[in-house]
């Protein structure tokens, strides 16, 4: 039975549960009596014991990154879920076999040939919920917001087996935001967007209920909700050091964390190696242009508390090499063989998404496992 971090086999994904219970506190509070609602993104978490938290009731509102999240979150009872990724035709049928189970499922589109593949394939007695994607920054997907024919097109499409149910955007460029400043502008620039093309929409007497923003940066980036009718956020469950770069965590509200054990030593280059490699932590090097360089994670002990500019610096496919910042003028630490690590990474996704569960220190200090798939 496992008693203790020393008990474990490593690698592995340790998730710090009170240090997540306040960053969801966090989130909650964000939108707490201002009528918009929380739209918990789950691809982060991956979890039902990490949702049944996240959300604010048992049944939603959540959004999803792949239909494998949206089937395996309504096999935990949510029921009001988004699809968050543009949708392909031949994925429809599983979209429809949830809304079958009584899932509320909303799917997204940012072109005519979507809207019009999704009034093709659903049901007129049961409409697919359709909301169209905003660009809202260059970042990625969507629609231009002040591009009326496109939407208006798009909306055209929405008939039959397809309804309008509003617009959604997501301010990706926001995570190259600094200061204050920017993050409020970033917010600014998200929530203007869909604004402006929920405007568009209604004024051409289209019904839009939805009107739907989210990123960790811009939901703690200070800006005004108004015209908003909700806000999701993902990766702010568990924080991680890009975010912390960012500016919208510090590295104490990094709940998720690998375990792992020290393996040799390399004493003139000043290296400790481990048995966490990019297979462990992912080969995520967000931190790479932000003003500190986190390499592929910060070394922390048992505890949880950083040791003093203690980095590592490198990885193989199952090696971490720990070395002191570069710059830093650190000396390399004395850690023998056999000394149990923590490593606090760049992107809480990435690396989550190499393990099958979490082993959860509890807020008494125990251990326990919560599962957690992954998946299409």
């Amino acid at each position: 039975m496992v008693q203790t971090l020393h008990d474990l086999q490593t690698p592995c994904l340790l998730l710090d549960e009170a240090r997540m219970a306040a960053n969801i506190a966090r989130l909650h509070a964000r939108v707490a009596g201002s009528g918009v609602a929380y739209r918990a993104h789950l691809k982060t978490a991956k979890s039902p014991e990490v949702a049944r938290r996240q959300m604010t009731s048992p049944e939603g509102p959540a959004m999803v990154s792949t239909l494998r999240e949206a089937e395996e979150f309504a096999d935990a009872g949510v029921r009001d879920i988004t699809y968050g990724v543009g949708i392909a035709p031949d994925k429809l049928p599983r979209v429809l076999a949830l809304r079958r189970r009584g899932v509320d499922l909303a799917v997204l589109a940012d072109s005519v040939a979507q809207a019009e593949a999704i009034a093709a394939a659903g049901d007129p007695a049961d409409p697919i919920p359709v909301l169209v994607e905003i660009d809202c920054d260059g970042h990625r997907s969507g629609v231009a917001p002040g591009d009326a024919a496109l939407l208006l097109a798009i909306a055209g499409a929405l008939q039959g087996g397809a309804m309008l149910r509003g617009v959604l955007t997501h301010g990706g460029e926001s995570y190259g935001a600094r200061g204050p400043a920017e993050l409020k502008a970033a917010a600014e620039q998200e929530r203007r967007a869909v604004v402006d093309a929920a405007r568009i929409l209604r004024e051409a007497g289209h019904a839009c209920p939805v009107v739907s923003v989210g990123s960790t940066p811009t939901f703690f980036g200070g800006g005004g909700l108004e015209g908003l009718t909700e806000f999701r956020a993902g990766v702010s469950v568990f924080f991680d050091l890009f975010q912390a770069g960012v500016g919208v965590c510090g590295l104490g509200d990094i709940a998720l964390s690998v375990l792992t054990t020290v393996i040799g030593h390399q004493p003139v280059k000043g290296w400790t190696i481990t048995d966490a490699g990019w297979m462990a932590m992912s080969r995520d090097r967000g931190t790479a242009n932000q003003a500190v360089d986190q390499g592929y994670g910060v070394v922390c002990g048992l505890d949880g508390a950083p040791l003093d500019d203690l980095i590592v610096i490198a990885a193989n496919q199952e090696h971490g090499i720990i070395a002191p910042r570069p710059g830093s003028g650190a000396a390399a630490p004395d850690l023998p063989i056999g000394t149990r690590l923590r490593i606090l990474p760049n992107h809480a996704c990435a690396t989550a998404a190499q393990y099958d569960r979490y082993h959860v220190i509890g807020t008494d200090g125990q251990l326990s496992e919560w599962p957690r798939f992954s998946g299409w």
